[in-house]
């Protein structure tokens, strides 16, 4: 039975209309690569990818995931230039960029009406 939530509810809840969506991120570094070397590429990805797009990443320098730095989703056009920056990026030998998801209920299907 589905449970009926005023809008002010579901804005605070994050869900229906107002879900936010994210996705994860995993690295795998090429052999060799110091720690010096994965903590310079993580900072640079910060500095040039993530915060100039207004998004932030959470996780570590292995996998973590990426959300809008305000309320809201992130977008294909968003993760599309994530994937771009990291394809150019010597350090990595790959990298896996999930789906969008829902940043707050992870198991939750992605509504079609999210922004």
């Amino acid at each position: 039975m589905a449970t009926q939530r005023s809008r002010r509810l579901r804005k605070k809840l994050c869900v229906d209309e107002f879900q936010e969506l994210g996705f994860e991120l995993s690295f795998q570094y090429r052999e060799g690569q110091s720690e010096e070397a994965v903590e310079a590429f993580m900072q640079r990805f910060a500095a040039v990818a993530v915060e100039p797009n207004d998004l932030v990443y959470s996780g570590c320098d292995e996998y973590g995931f990426i959300c809008l730095a305000r309320r809201g989703s992130v977008d294909e056009q968003q993760r599309a230039q994530i994937e771009g920056w990291l394809k150019q990026q010597p350090e990595l030998a790959s990298f896996k960029a999930g789906p969008l998801a829902d940043a707050w209920y992870p198991d939750q299907p992605v509504n079609p009406a999210a922004p």
